[in-house]
């Protein structure tokens, strides 16, 4: 069976994400509704399904994330290529 997981959750970003938000003083819900200005509907208790790594990202969110937190997209991924990194 294929895993849908990496180490025990559905996405990477989950940390970075929290840290990143906290960071620029946002709630969960208002990070949601700038998402939802976006067009992405990502409602408060989704957020923190992906800070908690219990929900899977698709590509068009991460991208909306990182302009909302006004990062790049590998700045959210960077915890996780670090990771990477230290095995190879």
């Amino acid at each position: 069976m294929i895993s849908r997981k990496y180490n025990g959750k559905s996405n990477v970003i989950g940390d970075t994400l929290k840290n990143l938000r906290k960071s620029k003083k946002l709630s969960r819900a208002g990070l949601s509704n700038k998402l939802m200005l976006l067009g992405i509907d990502i409602n408060s208790d989704g957020i923190y399904k992906i800070e908690k790594g219990r929900r899977i990202l698709k590509d068009f969110e991460l991208t909306a994330i990182a302009m909302v937190l006004e990062v790049s997209e590998a700045e959210l991924l960077s915890s996780f290529r670090k990771e990477l990194k230290n095995v190879i």
